[in-house]
This record gives C-alpha cells, structure tokens and sequence, in this order.
C-alpha cells in the first residue's frame, strides 16, 4: 500500500494499494493478448474513445486539478495550466491528426521505378508500450505518452511514481471512463520494484522519464532484452539575456521559468547568463520580483510558488545552496526553507557570485533556485551554455531575433526557444526531447508518435517475367556490363537515362 501524502501539509490523505510484481508479468501478457484487437481498429475508432476521456477530463476539471494540487503541491492554477490544459489540446490534436501522420508513404526509389519496382513504407504499432512516469508532472507526462502510445494502436502499462500515487488513481479513473475494450490500458502502481518488473516483462517498448541516473539503468535493463526504449532525462537549461533584451519581460519569464512547479521541471530556467550592460538592472528587477512571489500552500488561489513535491528533493536544494555560501557566492534572496510553514517549503533563491565550479551550474538543481552570472563575450556564453552534460532546453532573450536564430542554432539541445521558456512541452505538435544525458528519442509532434510505432517497408516487383540481372550464374560479361551501369546509374537522372540501353541490352 503506498501513503499518499500532502507535501504542503506532510498530511496523509489517501492510500493507493500497489501492484504485486508477480502480477506485472500476467497483466503485460494479458496487454499482449488484447493487442490484435486494438491495433485493428480504425484510427477513427480509436479516436472516438479517447475523445471521450477528454470529454471526461473537461467535465471534471476542478476535480482532477485538485488531485494533482494536493499529490504533487504545485499551485491549482499550474494543475490547469501545466497539466490539464496540455493534455486536453493533445487528446484533440491526436484523435484528428494521428492516421494522417501514420498513413502509408510512397518511397521514391529512382529509376528502379520505371522498371517495375515499388515500395512503400507503413507504420505498424510496436505492441504492448510500458511507460514509467515521473512526479513532477505527474499527470500531463504519463497521459500524453499513453494517448500517442494508444492512438498509434498500442496497449499501455502504466507505472507512475509511487511520489503521485493518487494523481496515477485519476489516471486509471480517465481512461476507465472512456470505456477502452479490457487490458488496453493497465494503471499498475507501486514502487521502484513494480517498475523493474515492468522492464522485466514482455513489453515491446519503454518510455520513461526521470533523472539521468535512474535512466542509465533503464536502459541497461533494456538492453538487456534489447527492448527499444525512449528516455527523457535532466537538463539543466541556460537562459541567455543579451544587451538589447527587454528587460521587464526578460526578467520576469526568468522569475517564471526558475520558479514554476517550485523549479521541479526538467526543462526549468537553471543557469541565468546575462550581458554585463544589463546585468545590474536585470538582477534588481529579478530580485524585487521573486520578493513578491507568495509562497504556500498550492490550494490556495493566490499561491504562486507550492512546495516542493519530496523531503528528499528539498535535501539537494539546501545542498546547492550550502555548497554556493560556502564558495562566497552572494545569496540576493532567499536560501532557506520557510520555516512557518509545515510542508516541503523552500525559499525561492536568487544567487549571485558564482561560476561553473559550483554544484548548483553544473549539477540539477531541481527546485526553486536561480543562479546568475555574467557575460561580455558572445564566443564564451555559448560555450558556457553548452559545458554541460545535459541537452534539453536552452532560452534567448533578445529584440534581434535574427541574431537570436544564429545563436541558438549553435546550443546543444534539444529545443531552442527564443524571447520564451520552458512552456513547450504543452505543444502537442512540437517534438519535446534532448541530447546527451538528457535523453534519447522524442515525445509529442509527429516525431513523437512515430516513436510509438516501428516503420515496416514492403518492396513490390511488378515485372514477374524476367529475371534479376545480378541472379546466378556470376561471369565476366557481366561483371563489365555492371561495371559500366555503375559509372551511369548511380548518379544524375540524365546518366541514368543514357544508362537505359545499357541495362536492357
């Protein structure tokens, strides 16, 4: 049994029972039995039930909103914003667009066409999808992998974090309400245990989201079988504010991306580089900013800054900060927990005086921090803001954006967003991933959903009256001839076509 418990309040308020790992593996076979049927369906078919826990999700709002508000501690205003809004958008765009994405695609295979061959390229589900969902977004992250994952025509295993047991209970209560045929989505909670049995059973895919460190074995337990896995990891995202930025705007999306979620998300503001001829002012008006931030309990409707989510994650937030004091960096607010409030409270942190030496540049923080430093040098920023293991996301703020452009297509990540931050996981049709140890493959978008699926080719020939000319029995003749078609063929279609006679005769 897993004890939900309130991190604002550090109150129990529900239990969830948990999934015995012997039963993983029945539960996945059964996935596995009930997929012939799903993957069958038409897309419309498909379609029509998951319309119908979107219809299910908008007549309930306030109550999921809640349930997330309460497992989780992030403001109700962030429940909608960050996790509801998204995936209602995304249930819609899936439902309308997935069969026009997936459809057949006709390859062009050159000058093989005019002698009689074809192919083409289907996407065919990869069978049972295992997802393992994180706490921070515990509601948008599982949901919107499981509705690609189903609409592509795969069955699901789920297995949230045991962190927002509750929030995985309303995700089994969603897709129960859209009536899907028995075993086609299958909520299985518990601790790390289930989520090893899980890579341990027959599914055909993982997509798993967390930190880098838990990834790494993931994937190692995967490769094992050699299961195909997605994984989307840590990042530790720059923020580039050059000269001509506007400032009020810049700093305040700072403030925001440091601090939405309590700074509890993969793609949050974690490293701020701001132009020396800007930087005394873009630091007051950040500072006077996060003063006026009200923290507290995420219920209420004028919080804007809840708890963070684990007793743990609050640990490495006071870490970083020790490490940061204790190398002389300058703490301009904040640096401590908020003492007269009982929960996982943590001041939100504006610090100055530091360098890529500390663990808060260079290791995640994941919370509500927000280190600062500065440049003059154009060459040296990018270079910073790649000298990290990670590659997520990375921030421009610039009224050039022209410029901007040429900047970003120089980071190393996987989503560049310029004069905005962190909000484009919420775009469906965007693909949302990153690089080195942030992870490999894509959610969301049309790179997204044809990771739920594999691409099965079919090579058609037409001319069933001649044999192939490279067929047995091999000679010298024929070693000239192809020698010659080589020099020709396999270049312009003009020598292709003086390659014509050749290849008959």
């Amino acid at each position: 049994m897993i004890k939900c418990v309130n991190p604002a309040t550090l109150e129990a308020f529900a239990n969830v029972p948990t999934t015995p790992p012997a039963k993983v593996i029945e539960l996945a076979t059964k996935a596995r039995t009930a997929h012939p049927v799903w993957s069958r369906m038409s897309f419309a078919s498909r379609a029509e039930y998951l319309l119908r826990a979107r219809k299910y999700l908008l007549n309930n709002i306030d109550d999921f909103a809640k349930a997330i508000t309460i497992d989780n501690g992030k403001p109700l205003i962030e429940s909608l914003t960050a996790e509801i809004y998204p995936v209602a958008e995304l249930i819609y765009y899936f439902a309308k667009n997935s069969q026009r994405i997936l459809k057949p695609k006709r390859i062009n295979i050159g000058i093989w066409q005019m002698m009689g061959r074809f192919s083409k390229l289907h996407h065919h589900p990869h069978g049972v999808v295992g997802i393992i969902s994180p706490w921070n977004y515990p509601f948008s992250i599982p949901v919107g992998s499981a509705i690609m994952a189903l609409m592509a025509g795969n069955c699901v295993l789920l297995k949230p974090s045991s962190s927002t047991a509750y929030v995985g209970q309303k995700i089994e209560e969603l897709f129960k309400a859209a009536g899907l045929p028995e075993h086609t989505f299958t909520h299985i909670p518990g601790p790390s245990r289930t989520g090893q049995a899980l890579l341990d059973s027959p599914v055909n895919k993982i997509f798993f989201t967390g930190s880098t460190e838990v990834g790494r074995q993931v994937m190692n337990t995967c490769s094992r079988r050699l299961t195909p896995c997605n994984m989307e990891l840590g990042g530790k995202d720059p923020l580039i504010v050059f000269p001509d930025a506007n400032i009020e705007h810049a700093s305040s999306a700072a403030v925001w991306g440091s601090f939405t979620n309590g700074g509890q998300c993969c793609a949050s503001v974690e490293r701020i580089y701001v132009h020396d001829d800007i930087a005394e002012s873009f630091i007051e008006k950040v500072v006077e900013k996060t003063n006026r931030l009200i923290v507290g309990n995420g219920l209420e409707p004028d919080t804007d800054v809840g708890p963070l989510t684990t007793e743990a994650q609050l640990k490495i937030v006071e870490e970083h900060v020790r490490d940061a004091h204790s190398r002389g960096a300058t703490i301009r607010t904040g640096g401590e927990r908020v003492e007269d409030l009982k929960g996982n409270f943590f001041k939100p942190t504006v610090l100055t005086g530091i360098d890529h030496s500390f663990d808060c540049v260079h290791d995640e923080s994941f919370g509500p921090l927000m280190p600062i430093m500065t440049f003059n040098d154009e060459r040296k920023v990018i270079h910073l803001a790649n000298d990290t293991p990670f590659g997520l996301s990375a921030y421009i703020w610039s009224k050039d954006t022209k410029h901007a452009r040429s900047v970003a297509q120089q980071l190393h990540c996987g989503t560049v967003a310029i004069n905005e931050c962190v909000y484009t996981h919420a775009l469906p049709q965007t693909p949302w991933g990153g690089i080195a140890s942030s992870g490999v493959g894509r959610t969301h978008g049309e790179i997204g959903l044809k990771e739920m699926v594999f691409p099965h080719h079919i090579h058609t020939n037409f001319c069933t009256h001649f044999k192939d000319i490279w067929w047995f029995h091999y000679n010298r003749r024929l070693y000239k001839g192809f020698k010659k078609l080589t020099r020709l063929m396999t270049g312009s279609w003009f020598g292709k076509l003086r390659a014509l006679p050749t290849f008959i005769k």
